[in-house]
């Protein structure tokens, strides 16, 4: 035969174009249209549904940036339609374009009695309705005029994302606005054919298969009268049926389709946006439900549902019933999507807990599933974490953007640091919104890894971020594509069903151990610095409280302040979320951020001032609490004491030649006239820190212009383009009582920096506090030091621990991780010497060697220009200890003393601390009251230095009972602790093993 494919193929887009889709609904007439313009934020319903609508007509312009504009959509349903055919619906089209449907205008119907009926949106554009012939129709529809700042990603600076800047105009025409009766026989065709083209474009063309398909859809295209679409659409369904009916290869890759809808709680709009496309996005999930009860759909964000909980009532109970029908389904355990490399360990454990717990109380489900298919890299502390909450399995799909290396496995076991493994799947689909198109489908078969050894894996699949989520169209498919010749085989199916399908099927698959490193946007180590700030220290906020808290509640009988600290834990939860923290949002979300962390602070240090008066009594006694881990000052961790004296000794300072000398009886510096250390002697060492030739405390801008996604990428070419920051404006030394400040101060561009070089006598750790009026375009700030210290690889922290990077590119997979996250602090060392530099507040490091030299730096500053203009503008504060000398252990306890700086009070008694440890290796990271208000003392803690260690457990008041906890502070199987007549309490503890201990006091 001759091959006609081409023409074949292409006569049958343009019928479905030109006949087809005009005709799928058999009764079509406009809507008549009244419109009320909210002055300000957004409105509920029943406040809408009493203001005084003006008419409105079908091209009239609307919505201006971040406005919202309520529709009143009226009509009369014709006495001669057949309703007889399909649905009765409204087709409502605010201007929409389908090149990102979830990044521009949506809308939400309401009846008139205020009750959410769906969502409308670029790819979900339908209202279901009622009524009989002659019957009046009517509905309320919340239009939301969110700008597209997403364009097609660009990465265009955009002024739109502040409301300040974003303008007045109207961005948008109402388009269309129909009542309407759906054709269910030509949409089912509509919907066969879709099915049956995908899949013939996917196959060789030399397979027999896609030659039946076409010659099926053919005589389908004969069979369908162009005039009469409605009345052949049966005769060419059946003409079709066989080619839809032949069944899956017995081979055939298996794909569980999971509804899902990937709801960023905050990105290219603010938070109370996300809140309403929540509403619209389960709105439109519990439609399909009532129409196909073989729907199931999952959701990730405790937080999420707590909006429409507290917003949407009648909405969430309606979910709830959907829960206890398994159609709607809760999964990940987490109050957010958040992100995992910045996020400190114990908050990463009350993600689980605050999360997991709202599943429990709300809906009686345990999420067995980690659900996090967004976030940005994956530290090598959440197996143990995750095992520790009580999940059994993990799903990501992120790790699919890598640049460089291909992730060798879809499905595996994830081991930590701890030794904890995970199974873990990595969907082959490379998507989390797929529309379950031939192409996705096809995608995931070819990419799977796991052929031979296991033949299923998961597709999450509906528009995301206000998109609607699953639509009745990717249902359809399911249903077509459960069995079906050259297709995978799909099956809608929970999460749960998935994972206990895959690993019965492949118990025992290969392991990767270690962080899950993305190879991509390691700009969001550094971006939105204060956002960055104010969660390091709103972490470090709630640990000072929550402990200050305990213990007057222990010693004082004081009530605990539960309700108070959970609000506070929550919305630094929120805020932790994968497109907050990170710093790759726009300036709305991020100047929102920095608003509510200093409420956070302020809040929590009025609530730590004042429980410590509490505690310390009324006196003049000089006294300072340590809530660090270990002790200072004399004071023990955990207590409240009077403060040792300083060591004697003096910190001297020498001029030689344009050099400054300064001698701490511990280290000797030498400083030249740029400000730079030339010289860093460790006496005690008797050797030099500082590598021949080198300097540190180098300031260092580089260039950076990403090729894309600004804000969250540094792209290696960065390097190629660097200035030192060698100038000095001025030099001052400031002599104290317990050493020297050296005040050093820079210009560069339109920016200012001060530093204070803080060397105290009789240590060898030097301060540095950098102070930078920042006005830079797209550049980069990194401040390094050049050390004599040959080390093949560092340690960086991570949650519960740390981690070893290379400090070499001897492979594609070590060249990659050119930029590296660690939380509070980074370790190099080599046989008998290292070095540790703490911080208060950045995370983005680069540690290279040369030989026997090793430099190190930290990221300060960014300035991309999308999606935020102004991003890092302003004045920053960042403080780093960079100590010699050191081991991990003296690492670890510089990060604590960093961020848990000695709060000075006067009062009249001391305070013994509740919980001593007797192992520095082993941490103290929580000690708070149990959640469920019992007045039990929940502690945690964990082994810091990747060893095996014993330690004594001391409780400094009395126990009736001790047992070993999950996160959630549920007892674990065999989990009663002994407790000596000393009130102490021995466990011994694997490498980086988190231990949490509930403590039923006498």
């Amino acid at each position: 035969m001759h091959d006609d494919r081409i023409s074949t193929e292409g006569r049958l887009t343009r019928f479905v174009r030109d006949h087809l889709d005009p005709n799928l609904y058999r009764h079509r007439l406009p809507l008549a249209v009244s419109a009320w313009e909210v002055d300000g934020e957004p409105v509920a319903v029943t406040d809408a549904v009493h203001q005084q609508f003006s008419p409105f007509c079908i091209g009239d312009r609307w919505g201006a940036p971040w406005t919202t504009t309520w529709f009143r959509f009226t009509a009369t349903i014709p006495a001669h339609w057949d309703l007889g055919v399909g649905p009765l619906e409204a087709v409502i089209d605010l201007g929409f374009d389908t090149v990102n449907p979830g990044f521009q205008s949506e809308g939400l119907a309401f009846d008139l009695d205020g009750r959410p009926i769906k969502g409308v949106s670029p790819m979900n554009r339908y209202v279901p309705l009622a009524g009989n012939p002659g019957d009046p129709v009517a509905f309320l529809l919340e239009a939301a005029g969110n700008p597209d700042i997403a364009k097609e990603f660009d990465f265009l600076p955009t002024s739109l994302g502040d409301p300040a800047t974003a303008g007045h105009e109207p961005r948008y025409r109402l388009a269309t606005a129909d009542l309407a009766v759906l054709d269910t026989t030509v949409w089912e065709l509509r919907q066969d054919i879709a099915v049956l083209d995908g899949l013939m474009r996917q196959l060789p063309t030399d397979r027999p298969r896609r030659a039946v398909i076409m010659r099926a859809l053919e005589q389908m295209l004969d069979t369908l009268d162009p005039d009469d679409i409605a009345g052949t659409a049966a005769a060419a369904r059946d003409v079709v049926a066989p080619a839809l009916h032949a069944p899956a290869d017995a081979s055939a890759h298996r794909l569980y389709a999971v509804g899902h809808a990937h709801i960023d709680s905050a990105w290219l709009w603010p938070v109370r946006e996300t809140i309403r496309k929540c509403a619209r996005t389960f709105s439109n999930v519990l439609a399909l439900m009532d129409d196909d009860p073989d729907f199931v759909f999952a959701c990730s964000s405790a937080q999420q549902l707590t909006w429409i909980k507290e917003r949407y009532p009648a909405l969430f109970e309606r979910i709830r019933a959907k829960v206890a029908d398994g159609q709607f389904v809760p999964v990940g355990g987490m109050w957010v999507e958040s992100d995992t490399n910045m996020v400190g360990g114990e908050a990463m454990a009350r993600q689980l807990l605050v999360g997991k717990t709202f599943f429990l109380d709300e809906f009686g489900v345990e999420c067995e599933e980690v659900w996090l298919p967004d976030s940005f890299g994956y530290s090598a502390s959440l197996p143990g974490i995750f095992r520790a909450a009580g999940a059994r399995w993990f799903l990501t799909q992120k790790i699919s953007w890598n640049t460089t290396n291909r992730m060798p496995h879809h499905t595996f076991w994830w081991e930590g640091i701890d030794g904890s493994r995970i199974f873990t799947h990595f969907p082959p689909v490379d998507k989390y919104n797929s529309d379950l198109g031939a192409a996705d489908l096809a995608h995931a078969q070819r990419n799977y890894a796991e052929h031979g050894h296991g033949s299923m894996s998961l597709v999450p699949y509906g528009w995301g971020d206000g998109g609607g989520g699953p639509t009745r169209e990717m249902t359809a498919v399911a249903a077509r594509t459960r069995s079906l010749e050259g297709s995978p085989s799909v099956r809608t199916a929970s999460p749960h069903t998935f994972f206990l399908d895959a690993q019965a099927e492949y118990p025992d698959p290969p392991v990767w151990l270690g962080e899950m490193y993305l190879e991509s946007h390691r700009g969001t180590y550094t971006s939105q610095s204060r956002t960055k700030q104010g969660n390091r220290r709103s972490e470090h906020l709630l640990r000072e409280a929550e402990l200050w808290c305990t213990t007057a509640m222990v010693v004082l009988g004081a009530p605990y302040p539960h309700e108070r600290l959970d609000r506070i834990w929550k919305l630094v939860l929120l805020q932790q979320f994968h497109d907050i923290l990170p710093g790759s949002s726009i300036a709305w979300v991020h100047r929102e951020a920095e608003r509510n962390y200093a409420a956070i602070t302020a809040e929590l240090d009025e609530l730590i001032t004042t429980t410590l008066a509490q505690l310390v009594g009324s006196g003049e006694v000089a006294l300072q609490a340590n809530a660090a881990a270990h002790p200072r000052d004399g004071v023990a961790a955990g207590a409240i004491g009077i403060a040792a004296p300083h060591p004697e000794g003096t910190t001297t300072v020498t001029e030689h030649g344009d050099d400054l000398v300064i001698d701490n009886g511990a280290l000797r510096l030498v400083v030249d006239r740029r400000g730079l250390i030339t010289s860093w002697f460790d006496i005690g060492a008797a050797r030099e820190v500082i590598a021949p030739g080198q300097v540190g405390n180098l300031l260092q801008v580089h260039r950076d212009t990403p090729n894309e996604w600004d804000a969250w990428d540094i792209d290696a070419h960065y390097r190629r383009t660097v200035t030192d920051l060698t100038d000095l404006d001025s030099m001052e030394v400031v002599h104290n009582d317990i050493g020297v400040t050296l005040r050093l101060c820079r210009s560069f561009g339109a920016s200012t920096i001060e530093q204070d070089v803080v060397i105290t006598t009789g240590t060898t750790e030097v301060g540095i506090l950098t102070t930078v009026d920042w006005h830079e375009r797209q550049k980069l700030l990194k401040l390094g030091f050049a050390f004599d210290v040959a080390c093949e690889r560092f340690a960086s922290e991570v949650g519960f621990g740390h981690v070893f990077r290379p400090t070499h590119a001897n492979t594609s997979w070590d060249a990659a991780k050119f930029e590296t996250c660690a939380q509070r602090w980074i370790h190099l060392g080599e046989p008998g010497f290292g070095v540790a530099i703490a911080n208060d507040s950045t995370y983005g490091h680069d540690v290279t060697r040369c030989q026997t030299t090793t430099t190190a730096r930290v990221s300060l500053l960014r300035a991309p220009l999308y999606p935020d203009p102004d991003a890092d503008q302003g004045t920053h504060r960042f403080g780093l200890s960079i100590t010699s000398g050191a081991e991990i252990v003296d690492a670890v306890r510089s990060g604590y003393a960093i961020n848990l700086r000695q709060r000075r009070i006067s009062g009249a008694r001391v305070v013994d601390p509740l919980i001593s440890v007797d192992n520095p290796g082993v941490v103290v990271e929580a000690v708070k009251a149990a959640a469920d208000g019992s007045g039990d003392v929940v502690v945690r803690c964990y082994e810091s230095l990747g060893a095996r260690a014993r330690a004594q457990i001391s409780a400094g008041f009395g126990l009736t009972q001790a047992v070993r906890t999950d996160l959630l502070e549920r007892p674990l199987p065999e989990a009663a602790v002994e407790i000596s007549p000393e009130r102490s309490m021995s466990l011994t503890l694997r490498p980086f093993e988190i231990v949490t201990l509930r403590l039923r006091r006498s």
